[in-house]
């Protein structure tokens, strides 16, 4: 008579489970040099369904933020440095998994958005910062991104902030990614739900760029479009609009509509938009599309004529509101606040794309009633000195809305406003 298998030996119905995790954990790593901690056993079930993002939280005991990254990782890197969210640069571990380990214990962290473009690290950027996330949440902490409008175009194929080695970082990807296909397809009718192949239907030729981008091009709108495999894992559930205690975040701005029609709706539609629920090709909700949409609104964070009286009647209409934290108009200048410091600006034009800006964090303590702005000291400082920028006027900008075909790259903007504090 057979002998029972052991309990300790796995079942063939469990391997289709453990190969489809090692295919995952096999792109992860060699894309991003990261391994993500096992949540719980690999399990044939289908996945939870997802969750709304969120949208109100109480004060911290310290909360800090960070204004736009653009696809470049050691700067993003210094500036979580500089608020001490990770460990220090003199670490004797410098791996990708140390630099994603969270050393701010109960912080909460908000970063305003603008990941993607202008830079060649964005998928290793998304990568760190969600596995920054795991780990600030394993040791009391929160670190949040939200959505910006560089992430609103991405996902709608909009590819102008792109840039060559943004592209060639996709294409990489996309090889990492077919082999992971490849190796869940091992297993054949056994896995369950199938792997899904997300270059299908995807142009194979663009019509205005170069065919050297061609590749680039097909990967990335495979990976951001709605449902695609990068769009749904990292940027589907990061709210557009995060109120922590008094504090109101979000990429570009406020108006009364947007509050009328209410916050955690807005970020619950956009979180299903994201996701591919209106279908791969979904237009972008109204609210993340236009000059005064939410992720692209300057009222409040360019130049000194901002309407007060508007942005207090805005922050009226959110109980226990007292500022809006703004990324999307880079401060020349650094961090800096308007209408008595109700409009609060942190987009510090940190990348190397844009600016080369030098990193400054927002930290706010006491439940809101110290505010300050941490800058790289002296010492560092002059690597980021900050820079006239060129006015061309051929250059295509995002700010006025111009559009040409092809890759616009590296656009800049300059914008002058008053500093409000610095700690040396």
């Amino acid at each position: 008579m057979a002998a029972a298998p052991s309990p300790s030996v796995p079942a063939c119905g469990d391997l289709p489970a453990a190969v489809s995790a090692f295919a995952d954990a096999f792109v992860d790593f060699a894309v991003s040099g990261i391994f993500f901690p096992a949540t719980s056993p690999p399990s044939p079930s289908p996945p939870p369904p997802p969750t709304t993002p969120t949208t109100f939280l109480p004060s911290p005991s310290r909360l800090v933020a960070i204004g736009d990254l653009h696809g470049d990782l050691p700067k993003s890197l210094s500036a979580l440095r500089l608020a001490g969210l990770v460990p220090p640069s003199s670490s004797p571990d410098s791996s990708p998994s140390a630099s994603a380990s969270w050393a701010a214990g109960p912080t909460l962290a908000v970063q305003l958005g603008d990941i993607l473009d202008r830079g060649g690290d964005e998928l290793r950027l998304l990568y760190l910062l969600r596995r920054l996330a795991l780990s600030a949440e394993a040791r009391g902490g929160a670190f949040l991104p939200i959505l910006g409008n560089h992430e609103v175009m991405n996902v709608s194929g909009d590819f102008r902030f792109a840039t060559p080695q943004g592209l060639q970082e996709f294409s990489a990807w996309a090889g990492w990614y077919r082999a992971g296909l490849a190796i869940k397809r091992r297993c054949g009718e056994h896995l369950d739900p199938q792997p899904r192949n997300p270059f299908l239907g995807v142009p194979k030729s663009f019509p205005g760029v170069k065919p050297e981008f061609w590749d680039g091009m097909r990967s990335r709108l495979a990976a951001l479009r709605p449902d695609g495999p990068i769009a749904r894992r990292f940027l589907a559930d990061l709210p557009t609009v995060l109120v922590v205690g008094d504090s109101v975040f979000v990429h570009g701005g406020l108006l009364e509509a947007n509050v009328e029609y209410g916050l955690e709706r807005i970020n619950a539609e956009v979180s299903q938009w994201i996701r591919g629920e209106g279908g791969d090709n979904g237009r972008a909700p109204e609210y993340v599309r236009g000059r005064d949409a939410v992720v692209w609104l300057r009222r409040f964070s360019d130049g000194f004529n901002c309407d007060c009286k508007r942005l207090e009647g805005v922050l009226g209409m959110i109980p226990g509101a007292r500022r809006m934290v703004m990324g999307h108009t880079i401060q020349t200048v650094g961090i800096n606040a308007v209408c008595s410091a109700q409009a609060v600006r942190v987009d510090v034009g940190l990348s190397r794309g844009c600016g080369n800006g030098l990193p400054e964090v927002l930290e706010i303590n006491a439940g809101g009633a110290e505010v300050r702005v941490i800058t790289t000291p002296p010492s560092e400082a002059w690597m980021y000195r900050k820079q006239e920028v060129e006015k061309v006027a051929a250059a295509v900008t995002e700010k006025t809305g111009e559009v040409k075909d092809g890759l616009a790259l590296l656009v800049r903007e300059s914008h002058g406003l008053k500093e409000v504090g610095v700690k040396a």
